[in-house]
């Protein structure tokens, strides 16, 4: 009996060891997550709630190559965009893969007036600048939440300078650029370009931080440092350029 036991106790070891030896081996720990392919790597969702960087301006322009792309950013960021058809209005204006910007379900903040027409590429540099530059900002310099950004509007038929001494076509003209003159902040108080950029206040300080983060966002910003005609708002807008001022 002892040694019929013995036997069958070495056949079921055997058994054990064969089928140990056909199945795959288990990780010891934990698998990583894949490592992203590098720098020119897609970055999908997630841009609008990256902090900015050098490399941002670049990433807006990449990933609002097309309008399905930029939807996808906005869409992931609880940031509602309604797409429009394309429209002309002129030889020069007109809006193209753009649409209708309104809430921003991942801030407080709302922009005044609402519903403004822009290109998908604006809508997405308006998003990021506005939750990774001008909220905390306010936050950290002014001590209060914003609650409202106003602003001039973005789709205008017209040229630079409102038709001054240039007949230049303005990057409103096809709904590229916004125009925002301040913010009211959950305290009350309402800071604006005409009333606070200049000096060293709290809200001149805000102000200058919030232009220098734009100028890692859009490719063209404009100021009160650059002309009287600027003195009342900033100009944002999402073209593949480079100026700052």
């Amino acid at each position: 009996m002892i040694a019929h036991r013995r036997r069958l106790t070495r056949a079921l070891t055997a058994a054990l060891l064969l089928l140990a030896g056909c199945s795959p081996m288990l990780p010891e720990g934990p698998r990583p997550y894949p490592v992203p392919a590098g720098p020119g790597a897609p970055l999908g969702s997630g841009l609008i709630d990256r902090p900015i960087t050098e490399a941002t301006r670049a990433a807006v322009l990449r990933e609002s190559d097309t309008l399905t792309q930029c939807v996808a950013q906005l869409t992931a960021a609880r940031v509602n965009f309604s797409p429009m058809p394309d429209k002309v209005q002129s030889a020069v204006c007109g809006l193209s893969q753009g649409g209708v910007l309104g809430a921003d379900m991942g801030t407080v903040a709302r922009m005044t007036p609402g519903q403004p027409e822009m290109t998908c590429r604006l809508a997405l540099a308006v998003s990021i600048w506005r939750r990774q530059s001008l909220e905390p900002a306010a936050r950290e310099i002014l001590g209060s939440d914003v609650v409202q950004i106003d602003h001039f509007g973005a789709y205008a038929c017209r040229n630079v300078n409102n038709g001054g001494v240039s007949n230049r076509v303005s990057a409103h003209a096809q709904a590229m650029a916004l125009d925002v003159s301040g913010v009211r902040l959950r305290d009350g108080r309402r800071i604006t370009l005409t009333g606070d950029w200049y000096g060293d206040t709290a809200e001149a300080r805000f102000l200058r931080r919030i232009r220098d983060d734009a100028c890692r966002v859009f490719g063209t910003v404009l100021s009160p440092d650059y002309n009287a005609v600027h003195r009342d708002h900033l100009h944002l807008e999402a073209t593949d350029t480079r100026f700052c001022r």
